[in-house]
């Protein structure tokens, strides 16, 4: 029998972000997977070396890479959509959980558990990490707003704005410090942060 999971996990690529703004460069889902997943890691690592955490960096950058899978077959929700009301929040919330099942059926039953796990986080030893996934999301598209007005597209003035007000609110001191140490050299050319 063939499974058709990892034919569908490979359409992230087909899925593009911020629908609503003009782009001068366009950021699909597969892309932003693997930069939440990188930043999911980062995050757990500075929370370890420097915070003294016990987190697993390895489960955040796993819940990082599958943290939008749901959306090969909803689509990319628009924020200021997504996050209405409270009513419209909860039913995407329904329909990514049915979306991710849809996915799983396209798995063999031995390997079902497993990226169920990864998909929908249900384990709360990983409360935290998860928490972490939500702040790399946050940052990437933060970073996403940085480039867009680096290259003189104001459409993202706002979105920057509010999306650095959103970091600060979740209260993360790994974002913090990202935030600090990491986030300034985002808005620097080649030729600056060249080693």
């Amino acid at each position: 029998m063939d499974y058709a999971f990892f034919a569908m996990i490979a359409r992230l690529r087909w899925i593009d972000r911020w629908a609503l703004m003009r782009n001068s460069s366009n950021e699909n889902l597969s892309e932003h997977s693997l930069d939440v997943a990188m930043l999911s890691h980062a995050l757990a690592l500075i929370g370890n070396t420097r915070l003294g955490k016990s987190l697993n960096a390895e489960k955040a950058a796993i819940f990082g890479m599958y943290h939008d899978v749901s959306e090969i077959l909803t689509g990319d929700m628009p924020t200021p959509v997504k996050y209405f009301n409270p009513e419209i929040s909860n039913a995407y919330k329904d329909i990514e959980k049915s979306a991710c099942q849809k996915l799983l059926q396209l798995l063999p039953d031995d390997l079902k558990d497993a990226y169920s796990e990864a998909m929908m986080p249900s384990n709360d030893a990983y409360a935290y990490e998860k928490r972490l996934v939500k702040g790399a999301d946050k940052l990437s598209a933060y970073i996403k707003c940085v480039d867009e007005l680096k290259t003189g597209n104001s459409e993202f003035k706002s979105a920057e704005a509010s999306t650095l007000k959103a970091l600060h609110a979740l209260d993360l001191e790994e974002v913090e410090i990202f935030i600090k140490e990491f986030l300034p050299a985002y808005s620097k050319t080649l030729d600056e942060i060249k080693p």
